[in-house]
Formats: structure tokens, C-alpha cells, sequence
């Protein structure tokens, strides 16, 4: 009930003539009037309507005013309810002092005045107005509370996350400068030396073979740092809705093949051997490249953390999908981790392990989406980790991506 809604009056007697005169003198727009011929009649009404005041007629058969007003009084909802007490009976009877003992705020004697009865009733209504509205207030005061509260929160979550993403950018800077520093201070000492032997007219040292060491150390240094630039381009591309998607008949089991021997020197390099289960030809609808990018970062990712354990890669068909499964045998990773990990910037690097951008994985779960597939992991610490890669391999699975 709103502060403009008409206040509520209740009018008890048990001849009808009485309720319609007196309903007739205080009746207008601003007040809703109810009539009860008995005492029972009235409680009724007022467990069901919040009503301004009651106006009771004292001598009524059954139950009379003085018990009706004493009944009100017993009752949490009725309780506040302004009573006015009515009585054609004369003032010797004393039936005002009894009133006022169960709690009227007004004595009335018949015959009524027209302007009295008026008068105290505008009295009730205004008060009733006031304090409705000062109710409405307090609930826009109490809605209005809770809703800056609730903003209060989300301003500190907001400001967390952006003292955490400032935090993360600082840290990814850095670690930019460290991971593109690594390469161009080899391909700068690289530089240093060739320049100092051609000073030194020791023209033996660039004789073919250790030419063709120079330039395949200078290719991992240059690859090394395109990898990393490409890998902050497809970060920037995914946020913008540009990534590129070109999918085509793809062979899965050739790539794996592919893969796994190009990454067999680095396997080697970090005590670590590459398992590919052997599998019928699988064929697909994909971006070979993207596919390739994103078992190429599995595999690195479980060369990094598999402890130097074999790392075995397997491919199941699911219906019309296909999985393929990289297990590595390393120390795993806490289940409060698992989700993160696929967050950009998260490295599951710790103290003297090796790190990265900390973007391959999540790359991987949105090259993944993008072929309408899905990227996960399971793992228990101390047991390794398993990262599946679940794709459709029909072509009208492909979700619709923008290329660039």
C-alpha cells in the first residue's frame, strides 16, 4: 500500500441505517470505507485489511463493542488499530471511562456531530497518510541501502580485478622483455662472435657445416620469437572476434605423426620420449594449422611439466567426434588450479621451472571452441595430468568465426 492509496475505515453497528449514515458523513476520494454489522463480521475484515481507524458502536447483541475492542487488543494485527467508540446510551452510565480502559482514543455520544465526526476522523486519516508514507520512505531508504551495498560490492570486486589485471600486465611486460631478451641476446652474442672471427681473418670458422649450424641456431632463436609475437596477435584477435579460421579436409593422424617428429629433438633434449598410439586414419573438417598450433602447445606444455617422463599422445573416436588425449607423468596439478590454467597470462611455472607467456593453453581452449570442440584437463598431483581435445569431424559442426 502506497502513501496515495485511500485510507481504510471500518464502521461497526448492527443497524444498517446507522452504518449508512455514518458512512455517508465520512466518506470521500482519499478513505475506503467498510462496514460490519457484528462483532465477528469486523475481525474478519480486519485480518484482512489494514485499516486508519474503527468506529464501534458499543450496545450491539452478541458481541458488543467494549468485546470487540478487547479482542483487538489480544491480536499482533489488530492491536495499533485507532478505535473511536460510539453509544446512544446516556453519560451517567459511564461507558466512556470504560472505553477509554480498552484503549479508544475517542468517546462519541449519539445523536452525532456531523462536524466532529469529521474532524476526528480527517485527524486519523492524515495520520494514516503520514505514516505510510514515512513506511515507503524507510523501504526506499532500506532498498535504496542495499542497493549501494550491492554496489559497494561490485566496485570492490571491480577494483580487485582491476588491481589484479594491472598486476597481470605488469608481470606479462616483464615477462615479454625476459622471454624476447632470451633469443636476441643469443642471436646477438651469435653476431658478436662471427664479426670478431672475420676481424680475425679466421675464415675456417664459417666453413659449410659450421655455416650450417650458425643458421639453424639463428632459425630457433627468430622462430622462438615469432612464436611469441604470434601468440600475442591470436590473443588480440580472439578478443576482437578476428581470429582466423580457414578449415579444410584435414588427416589426423598424419599430422600427429608430423608433429610428434618435429618436436622428437626437443623431446630428447628435456630426457623425454613421445609416444603416438597407433590409430586407423582419422579425417576431419579443420584448420589444419590451428589444429596443429594447438597439439604443438600440448605437447610442449607436457615436455615443461612432464618431469622428464614419457609423454603419450592418443587418439579415440567419440561418435562423430574424435579426442585426442596427451598424458604426461609430472607432478600434476591442484584442483583449485584446473580451471585457471586456460586463463591468458596464467603459467603454471614455480620457482625453477621453466616459464612462458602463459598463453598456449588458453590459445588452445578458444582454437578449440572455434572448431566447436572442447579443451580439457584432468589431473591429480603427483600422478600427472591428461589435457583431451575433443573434436567434431563434420563440417557442419564448424561454428560460425570471423577470419581476418
Amino acid at each position: 500500500m502506497s502513501a496515495q492509496d485511500p485510507s481504510k475505515l471500518l464502521i461497526v453497528d448492527d443497524l444498517p441505517e446507522n452504518l449508512r449514515a455514518l458512512d455517508a458523513l465520512i466518506r470521500d476520494d482519499k478513505r475506503q470505507v467498510f462496514q460490519a454489522s457484528s462483532g465477528e463480521e469486523a475481525l474478519t475484515l480486519m485480518l484482512e485489511h489494514e485499516f486508519a481507524l474503527a468506529i464501534l458502536d458499543v450496545q450491539m447483541p452478541g458481541m458488543d463493542g467494549f468485546e470487540l475492542a478487547e479482542l483487538m487488543r489480544g491480536t499482533e494485527r489488530t492491536r495499533n488499530i485507532p478505535i473511536v467508540f460510539v453509544s446512544a446510551a446516556g453519560r451517567e452510565l459511564n461507558y466512556a471511562f470504560k472505553g477509554y480502559e480498552q484503549g479508544a482514543v475517542d468517546f462519541l455520544y449519539k445523536p452525532l456531530d456531523p462536524d466532529a465526526v469529521r474532524s476526528k476522523v480527517n485527524v486519523f486519516v492524515t495520520l494514516d497518510q503520514q505514516r505510510r508514507e514515512m513506511r515507503r520512505q524507510m523501504e526506499a531508504l532500506e532498498r535504496s541501502r542495499g542497493e549501494q551495498e550491492t554496489l559497494l560490492r561490485e566496485l570492490n570486486k571491480t577494483q580487485e580485478e582491476l588491481q589484479r589485471s594491472l598486476r597481470m600486465r605488469d608481470d606479462f611486460m616483464s615477462l615479454v622483455a625476459h622471454e624476447l631478451r632470451t633469443p636476441l641476446n643469443t642471436l646477438f652474442l651469435e653476431t658478436q662472435m662471427r664479426s670478431l672471427q672475420l676481424k680475425r681473418g679466421n675464415m675456417p670458422a664459417f666453413d659449410p657445416e659450421q655455416m650450417a649450424n650458425m643458421i639453424k641456431r639463428d632459425e630457433r632463436q627468430i622462430k622462438a620469437m615469432i612464436r611469441l609475437i604470434d601468440d600475442m596477435l591470436d590473443v588480440s584477435r580472439m578478443k576482437s572476434g578476428t581470429l582466423s579460421i580457414r578449415p579444410g579436409k584435414v588427416e589426423l593422424m598424419g599430422l600427429l605423426e608430423r608433429v610428434v617428429n618435429d618436436l622428437s629433438l626437443q623431446a630428447t633434449a628435456a630426457n623425454t620420449t613421445l609416444q603416438l598410439s597407433v590409430h586407423a586414419p582419422v579425417e576431419g573438417w579443420w584448420d589444419e594449422f590451428r589444429i596443429e598450433q594447438v597439439i604443438v602447445n600440448l605437447l610442449t606444455n607436457a615436455l615443461r611439466y612432464g618431469g622428464g617422463g614419457t609423454v603419450e599422445v592418443d587418439v579415440q573416436e567419440v561418435g562423430c567426434n574424435v579426442r585426442i588425449d596427451v598424458r604426461d607423468h609430472g607432478k600434476g596439478i591442484a584442483p583449485d588450479y584446473l580451471d585457471r590454467i586456460f586463463e591468458p597470462y596464467e603459467r603454471g611455472a614455480r620457482s625453477g621451472e621453466p616459464k612462458g607467456l602463459g598463453l598456449g593453453l588458453y590459445i588452445s581452449r578458444q582454437l578449440a571452441a572455434s572448431h566447436g570442440g572442447e579443451l580439457t584437463v584432468q589431473s591429480t598431483p603427483g600422478q600427472g595430468a591428461t589435457f583431451s581435445l575433443l573434436l567434431p569431424c563434420t563440417e557442419a559442426a564448424m561454428p560460425v568465426v570471423a577470419s581476418a
